[in-house]
C-alpha cells in the first residue's frame, strides 16, 4: 500500500514541446502496435457468428442497394457497414479481412489510451495503461468483431480526448474536433451518445473550480453541432427498434455484476479491475482525474440501466463497450501508483495472465458461433449438383439465426443453390431478410433435390423447427434421402418423389 512519502498520483509536469514528443509518441504507437498485435493473431480461426454474417450480407451488396436496405432496416449501422462495403471491395470478405478494420481501430483505442493516461496522471501510469488494454480480453474479443463497436469505442476514446485537451486551452481549433468525434460516435453508434453525460459532468466540475465563463458554452455549442448530423438517424432508428434490439431485456440490478463480468469477456479480469480501479481516490492529488474517469466508466452504465427500463432495453455489455478504456486507465492509475514500484507491476502482470485462458479460448474455431456452418456447407457442396435447391431454417422466431447466411458465406462459388421457398430476395425487397412464399407448396416448382438445413436442438428431425407450411409441402413431394449431422446443424438431402 502507498505511504505518505509516496509521489502523489497526479498529472505529471508539463514538459517540453520536443521532450513531450519524445516521450509520449513512442508510447502510445507501441501501444497501438501491440494491441494490433494481439487482436490479429489467429484472428480469421473463429466462425463468422450471425451478427457479422449480417455484416457481410449488407456490406457485400451494391451502394445503392445497401442505401435501399437502411431505408428498412439496421440505419444505425449504416455508416459502419458503408466503411466495411468500400474495405471489401478491396481487400475481400475473408474472415480475417473483414474483422481486420475492427482491430485497426482497437488499435486506434489503445493510442488514445496512452494519451489520456498520460495527460491525467503520469508516464508510469500510461505505459501500465497501454500494457492492460491491449490485453484485455474484450479487446480481442471485440477487435476481432466484424460491427461497428470497436470504432465506436475509438470515435467515443478520441472524443474524451479532445475534450480535455480544449478543456486546458479552449479554442475554436480544439473544440471543433471534438464536435466532429460526437457526431461520428452517434453515427457509429447511437447508444455512444451517452458519453455526453460524464462528458458535461467533467466539464462542470472543471467549471466549478476555475470559473472560466466561456467553457460551459463552448462545451455546449459544440456538443450541438455534433448531435446535429445524428438527429436524422436517431429519427430512422427509432422506427426500425422493434425489428432490431426487441430482445434485449429490461435489466434487473443483478444484471449489472453480469454486465460488468461480459464487459471485460473475462469474469476474473472484470474482478481483478474491480479491486484496483478504487486505489487512486484515495490520493488527493490523484483524486480529480480518478472522479474523472469514474464518470467516464459509470454514468453511462448507470444512465443506461435508467433508459432501459423504459418500453426498449439499450442494457447490453457491447452497447457499452466504450466505456472499457475509462476503466482500463482508471486501473493502471492505481497500480502505477503502488509501492514499491515491484507491487504495481506484480499486480499488472496478475491482471493480464488472469485473462489468458479467455484469450486462448478466443481464439478458437467455436468462440463467436456454436453451429459448424463451414462443415455443413462442404457436405452440401460435396454431394451439390446443378439444379439443387436449399430450404434453411428461416421461420419468424428462427431467422435470427441467419442459417441462410452462415451457409451462403461458406458455400464455393460454383455452388448455386435455389432458394426454394423465398418470393422475394432480401436485396429485391431492400432488406436483410427475404419475403417467403405464403403458399409454400407453388414455389417448389420442378426442383429435384432440395437441401434442408435446420438447427440442432437434441430432436432428430430433418424438419425440426421448420414453418408447418413448409414441412407439409416438403413432405407431399419428397422423401430424405440422407441426413448429416454436424457440430449445431442437421443437413437433410430431399429427393423428388418418380
Amino acid at each position: 500500500m502507498p505511504t505518505a512519502t509516496q509521489p502523489p498520483l497526479a498529472q505529471a509536469p508539463a514538459a517540453a514541446p520536443g521532450r513531450e514528443r519524445r516521450t509520449v509518441c513512442p508510447d502510445w504507437l507501441w501501444a497501438a502496435l501491440l494491441t494490433l498485435a494481439v487482436a490479429s493473431f489467429r484472428i480469421g480461426t473463429p466462425q463468422l457468428w450471425r451478427d457479422e454474417l449480417a455484416s457481410w450480407n449488407a456490406a457485400s451488396r451494391g451502394t445503392g442497394e445497401l442505401v435501399g436496405m437502411l431505408g428498412n432496416v439496421d440505419a444505425v449501422s449504416g455508416l459502419y457497414y458503408l466503411l466495411l462495403h468500400g474495405w471489401i471491395s478491396v481487400f475481400g470478405d475473408s474472415a480475417a479481412m473483414l474483422r481486420l478494420p475492427s482491430a485497426l481501430a482497437m488499435a486506434g483505442v489503445a493510442a488514445f489510451v496512452v494519451l489520456i493516461a498520460r495527460r491525467l496522471f503520469d508516464r508510469r501510469a500510461a505505459v501500465f495503461a497501454g500494457l492492460l488494454f491491449a490485453l484485455v480480453p474484450a479487446v480481442t474479443r471485440y477487435g476481432t468483431e466484424a460491427r461497428s463497436y470497436a470504432f465506436a469505442v475509438l470515435a467515443v476514446t478520441a472524443a474524451t480526448w479532445l475534450l480535455l485537451r480544449a478543456l486546458e486551452r479552449p479554442s475554436l481549433r480544439r473544440w471543433a474536433p471534438y464536435a466532429v468525434l460526437v457526431a461520428l460516435s452517434g453515427l457509429l453508434h447511437m447508444v455512444a451518445l451517452l458519453v455526453l453525460l460524464p462528458h458535461a459532468l467533467i466539464v462542470a466540475l472543471r467549471w466549478w473550480r476555475d470559473r472560466r465563463g466561456r467553457t460551459v458554452l463552448s462545451f455546449a455549442v459544440a456538443t450541438a453541432a455534433g448531435l446535429l448530423p445524428v438527429v436524422p438517424l436517431v429519427l430512422l432508428g427509432q422506427r426500425q427498434v422493434g425489428r432490431q434490439i426487441s430482445w434485449i431485456k429490461t435489466p434487473r440490478l443483478r444484471d449489472v455484476a453480469g454486465l460488468w463480468d461480459n464487459l471485460f469477456a473475462s469474469p476474473l479480469v472484470a474482478l481483478g479491475i474491480a479491486a484496483v480501479a478504487l486505489l487512486p481516490l484515495a490520493w488527493s492529488r490523484g483524486r480529480r482525474p480518478a472522479v474523472e474517469l469514474l464518470l467516464l466508466g459509470a454514468a453511462p452504465i448507470a444512465a443506461a440501466y435508467v433508459v432501459s427500463q423504459g418500453s426498449t432495453s439499450y442494457f447490453i455489455d457491447r452497447y457499452l463497450l466504450f466505456t472499457l478504456p475509462a476503466w482500463a486507465v482508471l486501473a493502471a492509475a492505481g497500480l502505477a501508483a503502488l509501492r514499491p514500484r515491484a507491487a504495481g507491476a506484480a499486480g499488472l502482470a496478475a491482471l493480464i495472465l488472469l485473462g489468458l485462458p479467455d484469450q486462448r479460448q478466443l481464439r478458437t474455431e467455436r468462440a463467436k458461433e456454436g453451429s459448424d456452418g463451414r462443415a455443413a456447407a462442404r457436405v452440401i457442396a460435396d454431394g451439390y449438383r446443378p439444379g439443387d435447391g436449399i430450404v434453411p431454417l428461416r421461420g419468424p422466431d428462427e431467422r435470427v439465426y441467419m442459417l441462410d447466411f452462415q451457409i451462403g458465406y461458406y458455400l464455393p462459388d460454383r455452388v448455386r443453390l435455389r432458394d426454394v421457398f423465398t418470393q422475394r430476395s432480401a436485396v429485391a425487397g431492400d432488406d436483410l431478410f427475404p419475403v417467403e412464399c405464403a403458399a409454400p407448396e407453388k414455389c417448389l416448382g420442378d426442383t429435384r433435390r432440395i437441401w434442408v438445413v435446420t438447427r440442432d436442438t437434441g430432436v432428430d428431425d430433418p424438419y425440426n423447427r421448420l414453418p408447418a407450411a413448409q414441412v407439409r409441402a416438403l413432405k407431399a413431394h419428397y422423401d430424405v434421402a440422407k441426413t448429416t449431422n454436424v457440430r449445431g446443424l442437421h443437413v437433410s438431402l430431399l429427393e423428388r418423389r418418380k
